[in-house]
């Protein structure tokens, strides 16, 4: 029988299995993924900590202790502890309401969580200057009350939760669709209350998807530039978070500081890399046990 043809129940079939591919077009495709991934992702990234420490540790350590850099940096983590809750609750909720419950708009409502994917950060900024900008309705009543919200921490947490709110909620949704409902009604035919049969059943099936969202919005949210660029009127020391200072501090041609900056953003990106790879060899080995 000739080497492309395979025999099966219902006679020989001449469709080879991918698994069967020659070894030359396997190692061709991996050495071009790598090549790709060198010059484009490694190589960047290796310069960012060579510039960072051009000038030795101790001008790396002032470049981050200086206090517009150390202010930008507590304003992320800020920002970036505020933003996370808020969109981990959200998510919760949007995906259990979602993949539980049957209702009308249900599509609208999955359209919406999508929106941030589709408009550019620099619009979803420009929107909260026409909400509460001096010349909007919403802008001189807030600020009669004394109540700041652009060019202020308000402004940067509302930006960042508004490019931020859909990963919590897209990486849940399909994961509570696949699981069903056979679990919680199970809970509460044993007279489980809706507290206990969400503490005690959903959370616990839903853990890694949930932590595994929570990653990715809090290296969004830490990465963050065009819709806070525009509501925070980059004021050095107060609203500057650490994508914006380093834009700064290159533009005045401090380049070891920036890089400096930006390599602790890098840093931040790779430990969220590496809990996101853990997450997923643990998640998926237990979405295995589970069909199993």
């Amino acid at each position: 029988m000739p080497e492309n043809v395979r025999s099966t129940p219902a006679g020989p079939s001449r469709f080879r299995d991918p698994a069967d591919e020659r070894p030359l077009a396997k190692v061709v495709l991996i050495l071009l993924a790598l090549v790709f991934l060198t010059f484009f992702l490694l190589l960047p990234l290796i310069s960012v900590f060579v510039e960072a420490l051009r000038q030795g540790w101790g001008a790396y350590y002032e470049a981050l202790i200086e206090p517009d850099a150390a202010a930008a940096i507590r304003l992320t983590l800020l920002v970036a502890g505020i933003a996370v809750p808020l969109n981990l609750i959200f998510g919760l909720c949007a995906s259990w309401a979602i993949a539980k419950f049957e209702f009308k708009g249900k599509a609208f409502l999955i359209t919406l969580i999508d929106l941030p994917f589709s408009i550019s950060p620099v619009i979803s900024g420009l929107v909260y200057v026409l909400l509460f900008g001096s010349n909007s309705l919403l802008g001189p009543l807030l600020k009669s009350w004394g109540i700041e919200i652009l060019f202020a921490v308000p402004g940067i947490v509302l930006a960042t939760v508004f490019v931020t709110f859909p990963f919590v909620a897209r990486e849940l949704i399909p994961l509570m669709e696949d699981q069903g409902t056979g679990d919680e009604e199970a809970a509460l035919s044993l007279g489980a209350s809706g507290w206990q049969t969400f503490w005690y059943v959903t959370l616990p099936n839903i853990k890694w998807g949930l932590l595994y969202g929570v990653l990715l919005c809090n290296a969004r949210a830490m990465g963050e530039f065009g819709a806070v660029s525009v509501v925070s009127g980059r004021i050095r020391g107060l609203t500057n978070t650490m994508p914006l200072h380093v834009e700064i501090l290159y533009n005045e041609y401090n380049m070891v500081a920036a890089f400096a900056v930006a390599s602790l953003l890098a840093f931040l990106a790779l430990v969220t890399l590496a809990l996101k790879t853990f997450l997923e060899l643990r998640f998926g080995a237990g979405a295995a046990g589970g069909r199993h």
